[in-house]
């Protein structure tokens, strides 16, 4: 179900704003920022303020058709949930970003669901460390 079809199912308006923010975001080719997303509507719908974007995207969250993941560059970014959900390695050293299959979180859903009764939901993670170059880089400055 399209991401208007479920607001339109829950009772929400379809503003043109509202509108707008859905388009930009499922028609992104990354994962995006409130910030990002910002400009991209504003040169089309001159009106808009930041504040839409903001209540859009909690809205969108609440309704899990959005979903929001921190790379650790102090802002979190979005990704239409109908897109897919994905992981991510994060590398603290030099800011590159991998896709992570979901089949190696599975190990780990299991032993927190036997070990601890926790259900962790995990669609969509991004995990920070240090990528394989950097860590080779540092190896080789200290030897």
């Amino acid at each position: 179900m399209s991401c208007h079809e479920v607001l339109r199912e829950k009772g929400h308006r379809l503003t043109p704003q509202r509108m707008l923010v859905i388009e930009v975001l499922h028609n992104a080719d990354r994962h995006i920022s409130a910030e990002e997303l910002y400009e991209q509507l504003h040169r089309r719908y001159p009106y808009a303020n930041i504040s839409t974007v903001y209540r859009t995207l909690e809205l969108l969250k609440q309704l899990n058709l959005v979903t929001e993941t921190n790379f650790g560059e102090g802002y979190v970014r979005y990704h239409a949930a109908e897109k897919g959900h994905h992981h991510h390695l994060v590398c603290q050293s030099c800011g590159k970003i991998m896709d992570l299959d979901e089949v190696a979180l599975y190990p780990l859903k299991e032993e927190l669901l036997q070990k601890y009764g926790f259900d962790a939901d995990l669609r969509h993670l991004a995990i920070s460390g240090e990528c394989k170059k950097c860590r080779a880089k540092k190896r080789s400055k200290a030897a």
